[in-house]
């Protein structure tokens, strides 16, 4: 059992502010896939974690910002619960291309990668432009995407906020799908991103306009 504590407990907090869940059955069983999902809250890694864990009885390993590493006590949970540090401010090449490896390794042991293509909050529940990282791994593993989107979460820990308000939120999941394409054509990558983000906002309601 995966987090036999843990994921419990961490889940039934994350229920205190989640409305409800829907498309659970859309969560692939016997295959690795990487979710991919909208960004605007500290919640929504809180929130989608927990419950794809304990739907699957699998590690679920997140891409998580490297700045986040730098408090030990941070960091020590971020290993326990098996994320991958991402460098997105500086962009650092070789921490990227290790977190590209990790992402292929888990996924070829059967286990999800978790990605938030935007690569950061957008605080206010809009879509920002998204990273073709995603695209390339999906491709190169050659795993479906499975596309989640959650509604509301920045009302409930909005920015600036030392802790959240009493509302709720919603997660939509939907269908999981597979891209096309050439991996190491930049083109390529940014349609094939362009229709993951596409398929996310038809579950938030909101246009991909990038």
């Amino acid at each position: 059992m995966v987090y036999p504590i843990g994921k419990r407990i961490v889940l039934q907090i994350a229920k205190l502010w989640i409305r409800k869940i829907i498309g659970i059955e859309n969560v692939p069983k016997d295959k690795p896939f990487i979710l991919a999902a909208n960004h605007s809250s500290f919640l929504d890694d809180f929130a989608i974690v927990p419950i794809l864990v304990n739907h699957l009885n699998k590690r679920v390993h997140m891409y998580c910002n490297d700045r986040f590493y730098k408090n030990k006590i941070m960091a020590s949970f971020l290993r326990w619960a098996s994320c991958i540090p991402v460098s997105i401010q500086t962009g650092n090449k070789e921490t990227n291309k290790k977190a590209f490896e990790l992402a292929l390794k888990y996924l070829k042991k059967g286990e999800p990668v978790g990605i938030f293509p935007e690569g950061g909050r957008s605080h206010d529940g809009e879509m920002r432009e998204a990273k073709t990282g995603i695209a390339k791994l999906a491709l190169t593993a050659k795993v479906p995407i499975l596309p989640i989107g959650i509604i509301g979460s920045h009302k409930v820990f909005p920015k600036g906020a030392k802790f959240p308000k009493f509302k709720r939120f919603e997660i939509k999941i939907g269908k999981p799908f597979y891209l096309e394409g050439n991996k190491d054509n930049k083109k390529a990558l940014k349609e094939a991103t362009t229709l993951i983000m596409k398929e996310i906002g038809k579950l938030i309601r909101k246009e991909y306009k990038h």
